[in-house]
């Protein structure tokens, strides 16, 4: 197998980019390094697909291995074959390799291998040759008592068994069965529960294997796992069973009664629960990784969100009868003073609550109030709507999605930031500065804490966590980190440095003061030469002496911007001042291939490079639209159909997204409602964070559903 062509085939990639990859991989080098600052050698391919391809190498890799493992099994069983070589080296899928290796693979004691045991395997030729011998005959010349074949029907009984195991460890038979069932079996549901239930939509269900969506299988899969539904693949058992007749039947008589009868029982026995429990172990394993991307997605949306910079914020943790908790944090998120409120029930203290705001918005000059979405939080938002009416200063609020504020309270981490304050304190730090940058609060939760997907509970733990961390990292290394601000949880993501080493450059600042230059980072501990190339480039230094410390242009390519400078009358003053707006012109006049030899680099090196120096410290997430700030709320009782909103989007799933309108309760915009034309996914058009324009199609205050359209001729 040449993994190389088969990658570049599926990838679409050149053959020797896809090389370089695999090279540049096993040399130890990370995936944002190598999408960032080697793309002459990756033809530019960018980190998710990079990422893929790494994942598929993996798995080739791993066929091939097992591919030698099976080898070296059926070789010392002396039961390898020229032809079973090939077949076993053609193998594309680690499906039909095991369905290959099935008849050789150590079994566990099963009717066929007792029947072995008997002696009556020559007899299972017999029957399987069908060549118009007397059965009956033949079998009676197998009765053993001292073996437990006590008759003719007994040992027919064996030999059919035999016949059944051989049926289903066919791999061509099972090939055709596994493509039939996943053609045309129907996943079914049911249940004997009448009661009105989360999964009543399920009592009674069925929809073909090929075509369910992947919101549907988790759901039914959920169900069954609480015992609410019991779940089945149903499938045509008479035309399953024909495709064994057809394969396996080309004789008259007895031998070819038996053969029909032991391949009723290969199906209904042996090959129909592997192949169902196989079926739905794909449905489960695609539903996964769907779900899995699908989270990415909101996640990487919700950790690109524009920052609030340059705002006090005042952070508002909802709760009933343990009160709000209160924290204003300043420009930079440090801490600058807390409290507790009781505007919601039991308490009621609304007008004292209002007054101890007031004062800390006049004291600390207050911007805006983060209000986590969680118990409480209607309440809350309205009190904060109320008061932001009675002052004078100019001050708005939003609601923030507050998962996983718990855990980061409760965790080491939150502990070591405020050792001297409680859980409820942290937590509403935390979603004060989840306003003021999301990605450098919520990188100090583990990602699938973060609620912006579906049944991330039922996911695999190992995928969901290799996903969701390569989703971090990717947010992390396109925005790049302040190595004089950053947490160690921040530094963490960073490419090429590890939880210690991240730890280790907190603590080289703290003891040595703020990094003045990138070469610093060469005397962090344990820090070495290929952390740092992974790294450097990732890690900005605001005042730096030289400026492009603080840009995304790598150490290594210094040189190549300085002769890029030079040649072009600029200087590194002019990259301070922002004195390079006709730089790109120019390049373009004298041509882009001749200036990037000029320099000694790659034009995808050049592109970046420009991009960089032209605004030194840019934040790419500045480009996007901001967060929408409100200073009013409204009730679901005050939506009528037809009224146009503007809001924002928190969640996008299979059948659709969820819009935060301001009404406290999300409304939700079905996939037939975002758009005209046809799109498979919501995720198409739309992702966390957006702000859109809706009409309200109906309201359903009794079960808190409001239903949207982005479709004004439908409002």
């Amino acid at each position: 197998m040449n993994m190389t062509q088969i990658l570049s085939k599926e990838f679409n990639i050149k053959e020797s980019y896809v090389s370089n990859i695999i090279t540049l991989i096993d040399e130890g080098n990370t995936i944002p390094f190598i999408a960032r600052y080697r793309k002459e050698m990756t033809g530019a391919c960018d980190d998710q697909i990079i990422r893929k391809l790494s994942e598929r190498f993996n798995y080739l890799r791993n066929l091939e291995k097992r591919k030698d493992e099976i080898k070296a099994s059926v070789t010392e069983q002396g039961k390898m074959t020229e032809e079973l070589e090939q077949q076993i080296d053609a193998c594309e899928t680690l499906a039909r390799l095991e369905d290959i290796y099935r008849p050789y693979k150590q079994k566990r004691r099963t009717k066929a291998t007792v029947a072995k045991e008997k002696g009556l395997e020559p007899l299972s030729d017999a029957i399987m040759a069908q060549d118009g011998a007397d059965i009956a005959a033949l079998a009676e010349q197998f009765i053993d008592p001292e073996k437990e074949v006590n008759s003719i029907d007994e040992a027919i009984s064996g030999a059919k068994d035999i016949i059944a195991e051989r049926m289903s460890d066919d791999a061509t038979l099972r090939d055709v069965l596994r493509n039939f069932m996943k053609k045309t079996a129907m996943l079914s549901s049911a249940s004997d529960c009448e009661e009105e239930g989360v999964y009543s939509t399920y009592y009674e269900y069925t929809e073909p294997v090929s075509k369910i969506p992947s919101h549907r299988i988790l759901a039914v899969n959920r169900g069954e796992k609480e015992g609410v539904l019991k779940v089945s693949v149903d499938v045509d058992e008479q035309s399953c069973i024909a495709k064994i007749e057809n394969m396996f039947i080309n004789g008259t008589g007895s031998a070819q009664k038996l053969m029909r009868e032991a391949a009723e029982d290969a199906f209904k026995r042996l090959i129909y629960p592997s192949l169902e429990r196989e079926i739905r172990s794909d449905l489960t394993e695609k539903a996964s990784a769907s779900a899995i991307s699908i989270f990415g997605l909101n996640l990487k949306a919700l950790l690109m969100q524009p920052p609030i910079k340059g705002k006090t914020v005042l952070g508002l943790d909802p709760a009933y009868r343990t009160g709000c908790k209160i924290a204003v944090v300043d420009k930079t998120g440090k801490l600058l003073d807390w409290t507790v409120i009781y505007p919601t029930p039991p308490q009621n203290k609304i007008e004292e609550a209002k007054a101890k705001l007031k004062v800390l918005i006049s004291k600390y000059n207050v911007d805006v109030i983060s209000i986590g979405n969680g118990t409480a939080s209607k309440e809350s938002e309205i009190f904060v709507a109320e008061l932001i009416r009675e002052i004078d200063r100019k001050v708005e609020y939003m609601v923030v999605n507050e998962a996983g504020a718990s855990v980061y309270s409760a965790s080491k981490l939150g502990a070591a930031e405020f050792p001297d304050h409680d859980v409820a304190v942290r937590s509403a730090v935390s979603i004060a500065r989840r306003l003021q940058d999301p990605l450098a609060e919520l990188v100090k939760i583990e990602p699938k804490s973060i609620g912006v997907g579906q049944y991330q509970h039922d996911m695999p733990p190992k995928e969901l966590d290799e996903a969701l961390c390569g989703v971090v990292e990717a947010s992390v290394n396109a925005v790049g980190v302040d190595v004089n601000t950053a947490s160690s949880s921040l530094l963490s993501y960073v490419a090429g440095l590890s939880a210690a080493t991240a730890k280790n450059v907190v603590a080289y600042r703290e003891e040595n003061g703020e990094f003045t230059a990138r070469t610093q980072l060469k005397k962090v501990a344990k820090l070495g030469p290929k952390a740092y190339e992974q790294c450097a480039g990732f890690l900005r230094i605001p005042g730096a002496k030289n400026v492009l410390d603080n840009t995304a242009v790598h150490p290594e390519s210094y040189e190549a911007a300085d002769i890029l400078l030079s040649h072009f009358g600029y200087s590194k003053k002019d990259v301070e001042n922002g004195a390079l707006s006709e730089l790109e012109s120019k390049i373009k006049a004298e041509g882009e291939a001749k200036v990037a030899e000029i320099c000694g680099i790659g034009v995808p090196t050049l592109h970046d490079i420009v991009s960089e120096i032209v605004k030194p410290g840019r934040d790419l997430r500045d480009d996007l639209p901001a967060p929408m700030l409100r200073s009013d709320v409204m009730d679901m009782s005050d939506l009528k159909p037809g009224m146009e909103m503007k809001g924002t989007v928190r969640n996008v799933i299979d059948f659709g997204v969820f819009v935060d309108i301001g009404v406290h309760q999300d409304g939700l915009v079905h996939i037939s409602q975002i758009t005209d034309k046809y799109i498979k996914h919501p995720s198409e058009v739309l992702k966390v964070g957006d702000v859109v324009t809706v009409w309200v199609l109906a309201v359903d205050e009794a079960r808190k559903r409001i239903s949207l359209t982005m479709k004004k001729d439908n409002a």
